[in-house]
């Protein structure tokens, strides 16, 4: 099954997946078993120690590639990388006003927040975001037969900060529990 595969082929290649944003994740995950099963090192014992190195290579790169299809922003970021879209956020930071805006309405609302469940109502109202951009990313992406890939990395780049959002929110909720 490895033998047949390249290290320089894509994620997608690797898992024998066609370039999607939507996946079938039980799917990919019974594919990384059967791969991770298939480069073991212990099964190259008997040839020697550069069959098992090259095993152990093998069995990083599977790890390395289901783990960025599994997480849908890592997938979509990757897709876009793919697709010749540079993502470094700290370079593009022209967002659309209204995108700004509500991150500033956010800000302002977890710094305003006096209790959990204000902080919650934010964390809800992020979440909701973030689920509706992955939808608009499935027809962005799988939707159609010629993706706008610049606008596809503005979503992943507004999506980027929706997770990183989250994260404060996060922080927050777990310091008023202590």
């Amino acid at each position: 099954m490895v033998d047949e595969l390249k290290l320089s082929d894509n994620d997608f290649e690797i898992f024998g997946l066609p370039p999607r944003f939507a996946l079938d994740l039980p799917g990919l995950d019974e594919q990384w078993k059967r791969l991770q099963s298939a480069a073991h090192p212990d099964r190259f014992v008997s040839e020697g120690a550069a069959a098992q190195r090259m095993a152990m290579q093998w069995a990083v790169r599977i790890n390395e590639a289901h783990r960025r299809l599994k997480d849908p922003l890592l997938r979509a970021a990757y897709l876009c990388e793919l697709n010749g879209q540079d993502l470094q956020a700290d370079r593009h930071a022209a967002m659309p006003a209204a995108f700004l805006m509500r991150q500033m309405e956010w800000r302002e609302s977890l710094e305003d927040a006096s209790g959990l469940a204000e902080i919650e109502a934010l964390a809800e109202e992020v979440a909701a975001e973030r689920r509706t951009t992955l939808r608009q990313l499935v027809q962005q992406i799988d939707g159609t037969s010629t993706p706008d890939w610049p606008a596809i990395a503005q979503a992943v780049r507004g999506l980027m900060f929706v997770e990183r959002f989250s994260i404060e929110i996060a922080r927050r909720i777990d310091a008023l529990a202590e």
